[in-house]
C-alpha cells in the first residue's frame, strides 16, 4: 500500500479499507485489523505502536493524528468532519457541495490514549495523553490527560496511572530502538535477519 510514509513492522490485514493512502504517514509497529475503514481527508498521522481494531472507522475529511502507543478498539467511530445539521444546508454525500454545509475539523488522539469499544469521537476533539475512554462513550469535547472518561457524553471518572505506563514505554524503547533512536525491526531483534 503506497502510504506517504511508512515505518517498519506495519501489519495491515487484507480486509482493511484505506482511502487516500498517499495522505497517510504510518510509524513503526502498527496493526490495522480487518474491517477497519480509514478515509484520509487531510493528512493523517498514525504513530508507532498503534492498533486500530476491527470494525472501527475514521471518517470526515479532516485531519487525524493518532500518537504513539494509542489504541482504538473495535467498533469505534472517529469523525474528523460532518455535515452541519443546524439547517444551513442539505445533508448527505449525495448532495452536491454548493448545497451542503460541511464542517471539516480534526481529531487528535494523544500518546497512550485508549478508546474503548463502540465509542464515538466527534470532530474538533483532542484526547489528552494517556486518557482512557470507556466503551460506548460519546466524546464531544476535549478530554484531560491521564483521566478515565465514560458515558454519554463522556465525563471524567478517575485518574489513570501514568508512572507505570511511562516506565514501561522507556523499557520498550530500550528493547526496540538502537542507541541512535532508530527502530529495530522485529525480525532483526529476534535474530531472524542480519543487522
Amino acid at each position: 500500500m503506497p502510504f506517504k510514509q511508512s515505518g517498519e513492522d506495519v501489519t495491515i490485514f487484507p480486509f482493511a479499507r484505506i482511502i487516500n493512502p498517499e495522505r497517510i504517514i504510518v510509524g513503526d509497529s502498527v496493526i490495522i485489523d480487518d474491517f477497519v475503514f480509514l478515509m484520509a481527508g487531510q493528512e493523517t498521522v498514525i504513530g508507532s505502536f498503534v492498533h486500530l481494531a476491527s470494525f472501527s472507522s475514521f471518517l470526515g475529511g479532516g485531519r487525524l493524528v493518532i500518537e504513539d502507543f494509542a489504541g482504538v478498539s473495535s467498533g469505534c467511530r472517529i469523525y474528523t468532519g460532518t455535515d452541519d445539521f443546524s439547517g444551513e444546508g442539505l445533508t448527505g454525500p449525495t448532495i452536491p457541495s454548493p448545497f451542503r454545509a460541511v464542517v471539516r475539523s480534526f481529531v487528535h488522539i494523544g500518546r497512550h490514549a485508549v478508546v474503548g469499544a463502540n465509542s464515538v469521537i466527534l470532530p474538533g476533539v483532542t484526547l489528552g495523553e494517556g486518557c482512557a475512554i470507556g466503551a460506548n462513550s460519546l466524546v464531544n469535547h476535549d478530554v484531560e490527560p491521564w483521566m478515565v472518561y465514560a458515558r454519554v457524553p463522556a465525563r471524567p471518572l478517575r485518574p489513570r496511572r501514568s508512572d507505570r505506563i511511562k516506565f514501561l514505554e522507556a523499557e520498550l524503547r530500550k528493547a526496540c530502538y538502537d542507541s541512535q533512536g532508530r527502530y529495530i525491526p522485529k525480525q532483526r531483534r529476534l535474530g531472524l535477519e542480519e543487522a
